[in-house]
């Protein structure tokens, strides 16, 4: 069978002697930065509900929200146990695990903080970070695929590979499909919505973001291989679909409100 060999690329970027920096570090260091910058731009423009200085304020509170949410959500959600017997590991970012789910409550819990310590609508903060997320997203899933982690389900579609640890079976490059969608597509239509005027009515941007990364993830799970210490569940879907279905249904009511309350 015809498959696309894998690219072997040295997960470590750059090594100085002990010190090693992995392109997943740098990952999430050029979805900070460029979301960051891209927010300061959208600060500058109509409607300004949040100045550039908040926003310059606000960046080491969502930073401290990703990295401790994403790895509370993934200790929790996916490995529980485990971590149960090994408290230890719990703070070993460098040797990988961190959930999106997670991700999103820290980054939830410090805006509630900041808004509420710096006077500003929570809703005007969050269209601006809902706008600039794909941006972690899309090199998030970029350095998964060059761990050759979270791959798919077995396949034999023509542009499958064979993951060095996958085993011999052609599976399919779930990571670039995730990169995509929720980074490139998903990006695409929350500027679209900007451009009409969606962040006139606060809200609309955080529940189309919700919506728009719910569907692709939860369509993407089915290419993609489940986490093997938990597999499937109940039908069939996976623990990162049924973490999508609150964020489907609060995404759809947080549109209603924000249109009925506009």
């Amino acid at each position: 069978m015809f498959v696309i060999a894998f690219p072997q690329i040295d997960p470590i970027a750059v090594q100085l002697g002990p010190l090693a920096v992995r392109w997943y570090a740098l990952a999430y260091i050029a979805g900070i930065v460029l979301g960051w910058q891209y927010a300061l731009k959208l600060c500058r423009e109509m409607p300004k509900l949040v100045t550039p200085q908040q926003m310059d304020d606000f960046i080491v509170w969502l930073t401290l929200g990703i990295i401790l949410g994403g790895r509370v959500g993934y200790v929790l959600f996916y490995n529980p146990l485990y971590f149960l017997q090994n408290p230890g590991e719990i703070l070993q970012l460098w040797h990988g695990g961190m959930s999106f789910h997670g991700g999103l409550g820290g980054v939830l819990l410090a805006m509630l903080l900041f808004a509420r310590k710096r006077g500003i609508k929570f809703f005007a903060l969050a269209d601006v970070v809902a706008v600039c997320v794909p941006f972690g997203l899309f090199f998030g899933r970029l350095a998964n695929f060059v761990n050759g982690e979270l791959f798919g389900r077995t396949t034999d579609v023509p542009w499958a590979m064979v993951f060095p640890n996958g085993g011999p079976s052609p599976r399919h490059p779930s990571q670039l499909y995730e990169a995509a969608l929720e980074g490139v597509v998903l990006f695409a239509v929350l500027w679209l919505l900007m451009r009409m005027g969606a962040r006139e009515k606060p809200g609309i941007i955080s529940g189309a973001f919700l919506i728009g990364y719910g569907l692709g993830r939860f369509v993407v799970e089915f290419a993609r291989e489940p986490d093997a210490q938990l597999g499937y569940l109940s039908l069939g879907l996976t623990m990162g679909q049924y973490l999508t279905l609150p964020m489907l249904a609060f995404g759809a009511a947080l549109i209603v409100w924000a249109n009925k309350r506009a």
